[in-house]
């Protein structure tokens, strides 16, 4: 496929101004809603076949998400576009001053494989909703889903509007070598600093969303029974390849016993005896990243699973106790069923301890001391926070959702998606009189006036 003409024809289409339309914004919302119903079944199936993802977080996680957020931005774009009127200030009065919200042109979206709905198609609605051209690039990691999403989308809007490529890592690079308005990325932190490098060779606006080892801590007054069950909820989903899961877990020495019996109880409970048989528990993505989980498995303590089947990508969810900051769990973001349980105690402070890693793209705290998770949140850079629970910050729409350094930078969900996919427009409109010669030369004594009138 020749990607320029691509990008030369829906930059022709983006220039006829019919993106701009607020009716043509929430006529397209409405295809997309429409087309993600008509389509529900198939798309359960297609990301079952690439992660044998049980239905119901394909549902909630990858289908409900997505059609909350296009209601949202049908209900509240109007207000969202309404120009936004400000005050003027001693030296522009007298003048009327607003500032619009302008779409960037033609937007490129690189999903990523773990969930393969969402993080392609809930970007798309801040690309629509804001008035750009898209070209989306599904991971070829997840082909069924990337398949499918290609032909509905033909099906469903004009190439010269919304066009889907597929293909790997040259498709990738030839993509980002384009001439773009916005790039929006979601995966790894490597190879974001790549997506990064290219976008700043056009000097193109670009959102990252990464990743990160996310915490999740304990504290001494936590409650212990709702934090496994919340912990082993939140790591396990979709097999541990969640972006936002609890990387590890840093626990109060005091209490460290007591949440390992829960989180034992926690995983039986979900997945049963054999998690193996269960309809339940996902698959590692592919054999790449299944060998990879494995060797961060080597030298590990199993106290609880570790059981792997390579022939079906099968890890157990397991956790792990013995570890300390050296260790290779610790070295690089999990993106899997391997849970770590590290401990501090009552002469050590957490914020020490986890100022040892990049920002993460969350952090969890299990207390209902609100001194305490306010001086973790107020101390951690960090993408976002969740108190006594996991994942859930991302589920309000009203809430940004974004990295902070390692973990990505830009915020999207609801409004913020909106804004994402647009820039901040001045506006000043000034009438011809009075025309002061105030400002125009000679200056004479007019410094001295300035300078008494504004540097009192």
């Amino acid at each position: 496929m020749n990607y320029e003409d691509l990008i030369r024809e829906q930059h022709t289409f983006f220039e006829t101004g019919n993106t701009r339309s607020i009716l043509f914004r929430k006529k397209n919302l409405e295809k997309l809603r429409a087309m993600l119903v008509i389509h529900e079944k198939e798309l359960i199936e297609a990301v079952q076949r690439d992660l044998h993802k049980p239905e119901m977080e394909v549902v909630s996680a990858e289908i409900i998400t997505i059609l909350e957020e296009i209601d949202l931005h049908l209900k509240k774009l109007d207000s969202w576009a309404k120009p936004e009127k400000v005050w003027s200030n001693m030296i522009s009065i007298p003048s009327k001053n607003e500032i619009r919200r302008m779409p960037f042109g033609v937007s490129l979206i690189i999903g990523a494989w773990n969930y393969p709905i969402n993080l392609l198609l809930l970007p798309l609605v801040g690309a629509i909703s804001g008035g750009n051209c898209a070209i989306l690039k599904p991971s070829e990691l997840a082909p069924a889903t990337s398949s499918l999403i290609r032909r509905m989308i033909s099906g469903t809007f004009g190439r010269s509007y919304i066009h889907v490529v597929e293909g790997g890592v040259d498709v990738n690079q030839q993509l980002l070598d384009q001439s773009f308005d916005k790039i929006f990325f979601t995966g790894s932190s490597r190879v974001g600093k790549i997506v990064m490098e290219k976008a700043a060779k056009r000097l193109t606006p670009v959102t990252l969303e990464l990743g990160g080892k996310s915490p999740a801590v304990v504290h001494k007054d936590a409650d212990i029974k709702t934090a496994a069950r919340r912990i082993a909820w939140g790591k396990f989903m979709n097999a541990g390849q969640t972006c936002i899961s609890p990387d590890f877990v840093l626990v109060h020495r005091q209490e460290k016993d007591e949440l390992i019996k829960y989180l034992k109880k926690a995983i039986k409970k979900y997945y049963g005896k054999k998690p193996k048989e269960s309809k339940d528990y996902g698959r590692i993505i592919n054999s790449s990243h299944f060998e990879r989980l494995s060797n961060l498995m080597t030298d590990a303590h199993f106290i609880h699973g570790g059981d792997v089947v390579e022939a079906e990508r099968y890890i157990e969810p397991t956790l792990v106790d013995g570890v300390d900051w050296e260790h290779p769990l610790m070295k690089e973001e999990i993106f899997g069923p391997i849970l770590p349980i590290m401990t501090y105690g009552d002469q050590e402070n957490p914020v020490e301890l986890l100022r040892r890693l990049p920002s993460p793209l969350a952090l969890y705290i299990f207390s209902d001391d609100d001194e305490f998770s306010d001086t973790l949140i107020d101390s951690l850079p960090h993408g976002g926070t969740c108190v006594n629970d996991v994942i859930m910050q991302i589920a309000n729409p009203y809430l940004p959702f974004g990295g902070s350094g390692a973990s990505g930078m830009g915020q999207y969900h609801g409004k913020y998606s909106f804004e994402c996919f647009t820039r901040p427009h001045a506006v000043m409109r000034r009438s011809t009189w009075p025309d002061p010669s105030f400002r125009y030369p000679p200056f004479g004594k007019k410094l001295y006036l300035l300078k008494k009138l504004f540097l009192r």
